[in-house]
């Protein structure tokens, strides 16, 4: 072979090289590539998650909330009471506060200003917190602050009482909006899951008589059993926190000790089951549910039973084969109105305002007040309106007042998809949201305990579609931005 042909098989070799290298490293490149796309998939999937505790029990004796007829402040407690916040935070950045509180309730304006502080310290929206109170009727009054607007209070404090109330307000406030923060710092890597069970100690009480409905087990009426359970755990798969629901009445005590009720018992016995665990639990939509057997001379191991139960049913559904839940986290929070009854005229709220009732005479002078200060009665209520998506996997739904049983079932025979959890007693905690059965068959829920609320009187037949169709919309919203 001359030199010029040797040159040329040279050349040909080192192309063949060349191109082989170059067919290789394609392989490997693409290789990678297609790795690499389970990972980007299970990495959208990863979760961070963080939970923190605070102590909200008075240091104090207070009045206590939930029961008109007490007649003096707390004496004691069976245990602490607690606000507990879980955040959590998608692949993506978006985030999600829960906040649950053993209290009656919280109203719009302390909501909004924990809402403020914490969008303003920790750049968490509003539409991403939520806040759902236990509804016990074991724990202390907070600022009344539509009715002490003009001097007024429902459980007629004196005005020492209404400065205690006032300070243990602030420092609650400050407590919930920081125990939210001390979570975000907590926030590690986490994976979540879904499951359900049913526990059975729920009753309707609307009982229908001769005479209207009244207060007492009614062991026909509709109940919702389900027992919602959120799991999250770190990513080796220890659990560290357990959230749970269940739609009943926290009012098996009527004492004077601070406590929890039945879901305080149920999340100390959950967290003993589960050491390491915070447990948190959401009231669902529970207002005319009680809790029975309650009787007052069993109460305190009637509540504790309560509590083992609804602890054995988040127990049983975590026996199971939990479904895990991915993102997208979507959130709305959108106000409605609500239309009102028409409110007494002032000649019939004078007449009232002399009642030997003090509940009917303390309202008519509030509303008398309320009409003399601002020229009107409120013919209508602001109301908030709640929606959480995760993924495909877990719909919740959060809605404001003492929500009937009405709400949960049909939105769950509406709603189809993913899983759905319906809390009540969310962000704005102010009296009954009846649903229009319940507003045409009167009795309690449907009007008569707005008595007990600086609301008017009860709401229009109407509320019940209103509602429900925001509850519509957003649905829609958080399904249509993902």
């Amino acid at each position: 072979m001359n030199a010029k042909g040797a040159h040329a098989s040279r050349c040909g070799a080192g192309t063949w090289r060349r191109t082989v290298l170059s067919f290789l490293l394609a392989v490997v490149v693409c290789a990678l590539a297609v790795c690499s796309v389970p990972a980007r998939a299970a990495s959208a999937d990863q979760w961070q998650a963080g939970v923190a505790t605070a102590v909200i029990t008075p240091d104090q004796p207070m009045w206590m909330a939930g029961y008109a007829a007490r007649t003096k402040p707390a004496e004691g407690k069976v245990h602490d009471l607690h606000a507990k916040a879980l955040v959590l935070q998608d692949a993506q950045g978006n985030r999600l506060a829960i906040v649950t509180a053993d209290l009656l309730g919280i109203d719009r304006t302390m909501r909004d200003w924990i809402a403020n502080q914490v969008e303003r310290r920790y750049r968490l929206a509003p539409k991403d917190l939520l806040i759902n109170a236990s509804h016990t009727h074991s724990g202390p009054v907070i600022r009344e602050s539509a009715y002490s607007i003009y001097g007024h209070s429902f459980y007629n404090l004196t005005p020492e009482q209404l400065v205690q109330s006032d300070a243990y307000s602030d420092r609650l406030q400050e407590k919930i909006a920081a125990v939210v923060g001390e979570a975000i710092e907590k926030m590690a890597p986490a994976k979540l899951s879904y499951t359900h069970a049913r526990a059975g100690f729920a009753m309707n009480r609307r009982r229908p008589t001769a005479r209207g409905v009244i207060n007492s087990p009614h062991a026909d009426g509709p109940v919702d059993h389900d027992v919602p359970v959120l799991r999250i755990d770190d990513a080796e798969g220890k659990p560290r926190a357990i959230v749970f629901g269940y739609a009943c009445h926290a009012t098996t005590l009527s004492f004077y000790d601070y406590c929890g009720d039945y879901p305080g018992f149920a999340k100390e016995y959950v967290e003993q089951r589960f050491p390491g665990v915070t447990a948190l639990f959401i009231a669902g939509c529970g207002a005319d549910q009680n809790p029975y057997p309650r009787t007052a001379d069993r109460a305190l191991d009637l509540c504790r039973e309560h509590g083992h139960a609804l602890a054995n049913a988040v127990e049983a559904a975590l026996q199971g084969v939990p479904k895990p839940v991915s993102g997208p986290l979507r959130t709305a929070l959108e106000d409605v109105t609500l239309d009102l009854a028409e409110p007494p005229g002032k000649e019939t709220l004078e007449q009232q305002a002399k009642s030997d009732n003090k509940y009917e005479k303390l309202h008519a002078e509030f509303l008398l007040a309320q009409l003399e200060h601002e020229g009107r009665i409120p013919a209508t209520y602001t109301y908030p309106v709640q929606v959480v998506r995760f993924g495909d996997d877990l719909l919740m739904v959060a809605l404001a007042g003492e929500v009937v049983v009405d709400y949960s079932l049909r939105l769950k025979r509406e709603l189809t998809g993913p899983p759905l959890w319906v809390a009540g007693y969310s962000n704005d905690v102010f009296g009954y949201v009846p649903s229009a059965r319940i507003v045409h068959e009167g009795g309690y829920e449907g009007g008569g305990a707005m008595l007990y609320t600086p609301l008017p009187g009860p709401f229009q037949p109407s509320v019940e579609e209103v509602v429900v169709a925001k509850v519509h919309e957003l649905v829609q919203q958080v399904k249509t931005e993902q």
